[in-house]
């Protein structure tokens, strides 16, 4: 049987978000705000998970990385879908994921978990290295939504380590490993997508 091409759906049940999102347009809320909220609740959440409190780091991160996932539907829905609120929208997800991801490195480093550390650093590379390989897939013309390991369900995962404690490293290995195997399946995938539209084009 083949592996899905995603764990998590690309996009939340309309019946779910919808009502969140039309209430959100009615009090005058727009794409760019819900952008900004995320980034500063996530560096938020980065300064707690530094200084110990992970859980409480957990679910500030997981609160404001839903505010995150919002904002795209907030902008069809409020017909105020942009390239440059898509471009904001893109950077401010890798810096959110990015700050995080040092804060929980600073926490393991004033440990003396060096096992952790280099695990959160590998997590890391590989999330932006996820990243990256869309983005340049994307320059080249090929789009790249499918994923084993996306954004979103990395959140998920370490958002429910960070509130369990337990599986925090458990799921620092899982994710290490996932986010390498989904750089090298997206990587997999433009490769085969651009070596057949060259051979068309011969």
């Amino acid at each position: 049987m083949a592996l899905p091409s995603s764990l998590l759906p690309n996009r939340a049940p309309t019946a779910i978000i919808g009502p969140i999102v039309r209430g959100l347009a009615r009090i005058g809320v727009t794409p760019d705000m819900l952008s900004f909220a995320a980034l500063a609740g996530n560096i938020g959440a980065a300064a707690l998970i530094a200084t110990g409190s992970l859980a409480v780091g957990g679910i500030v991160m997981l609160v404001f990385s839903a505010l995150d996932f919002l904002d795209g539907e907030l902008a069809r829905t409020t017909g105020k879908a942009s390239k440059a609120g898509a471009m904001l929208d893109s950077v401010f997800d890798r810096f959110s994921e990015a700050v995080v991801l040092f804060g929980l490195l600073l926490y393991q480093l004033d440990e003396g978990h060096r096992e952790e550390a280099a695990l959160v650093f590998a997590v890391l590379a590989g999330s932006l290295l996820v990243s990256y390989v869309r983005a340049r897939a994307e320059g080249l013309g090929v789009a790249l939504t499918s994923g084993w390991l996306r954004r979103a369900e990395r959140v998920v995962l370490l958002g429910v380590a960070l509130i369990t404690g337990v599986l925090l490293r458990p799921v620092l290995w899982a994710l290490a490993v996932l986010t390498v195997l989904t750089a090298i399946q997206r990587l997999y995938i433009a490769m085969r997508i651009l070596r057949a539209e060259a051979t068309e084009g011969d």
